[in-house]
């Protein structure tokens, strides 16, 4: 009886781009479920540009994308699950909260969840050879610098405020830019099947989270997962969540 294997993608198109507003790139791999497809947001600044979150990192992400070997580079990751950290190594110096600044520095299988969803079941296709789920690791970056809530990414003609979001994970964060409205929310709110339970997830810290970016005049939204979404939407989305979990 045959085994049913999944076929490889190309590492020139495993990547891909598609603009937004106010100078925002989405990259994502589109070979992975969407579920599990990690967006990677990219901003355009006058003086250096904003990256947020890496994917899986099985296919090098500044060696096919060439927009992100263009110019100097602000790396944040808005938390450590290993979808979210895979590729964080390739620009030097990476950002994160400071609650989870020691799960970057030595991302191992149980911190970064790869031991509960990586498998066949993430891909419509797989990265090319010799990837294999087995060899798969996650480099630490050279150096990790902590964020704190309220510290703000200067790109020189915009800036972007740290929102600490716990609730999803300790040291989740989201970046909020006032000038535009706009929120890259992470993975403490999308518009999709939300993790709440993962081990350390914390719902009263989620629940406290969500109330505070309800409270921002948000106009868009770029989340950690599925497609980006209005301010209303995101109201919408929060208090459902909130009505749900009886918060």
């Amino acid at each position: 009886m045959s085994r049913f294997s999944l076929p490889r993608g190309e590492a020139t198109s495993w990547y891909r781009t598609t603009p937004m507003a106010d100078r925002i790139t989405l990259i994502d791999e589109p070979a992975i479920k969407p579920f599990y497809r990690c967006n990677i947001w990219h901003v355009r600044g006058r003086d250096r540009d904003l990256v947020v979150d890496f994917g899986l990192g099985a296919v090098p992400l500044r060696q096919q994308v060439a927009r992100l070997a263009e110019r100097d580079i602000v790396a944040v990751a808005s938390h450590t699950h290993f979808d979210h950290i895979g590729a964080a190594h390739e620009f030097g110096c990476c950002h994160v909260h400071a609650a989870e600044a020691d799960i970057l520095a030595a991302p191992d299988h149980r911190r970064t969840l790869a031991d509960s969803f990586l498998n066949d079941a993430m891909f419509d296709a797989l990265p090319p050879a010799p990837y294999a789920h087995s060899g798969y690791r996650i480099p630490a970056p050279a150096t990790i610098a902590r964020l704190e809530d309220g510290d703000t990414l200067d790109l020189g003609d915009r800036r972007f405020e740290v929102i600490h979001t716990p609730g999803h994970s300790p040291g989740g964060i989201a970046l909020w830019e006032a000038a535009t409205a706009t929120l890259i929310s992470g993975d403490v709110i999308y518009d999709g099947e939300l993790i709440e339970d993962a081990y350390h997830s914390d719902l009263d810290d989620y629940a406290a989270s969500l109330r505070r970016l309800r409270n921002l005049p948000v106009r868009t939204v770029h989340g950690g997962h599925f497609p980006s979404f209005s301010g209303r939407r995101l109201a919408t989305l929060i208090d459902d969540w909130l009505r749900a979990h009886g918060r």
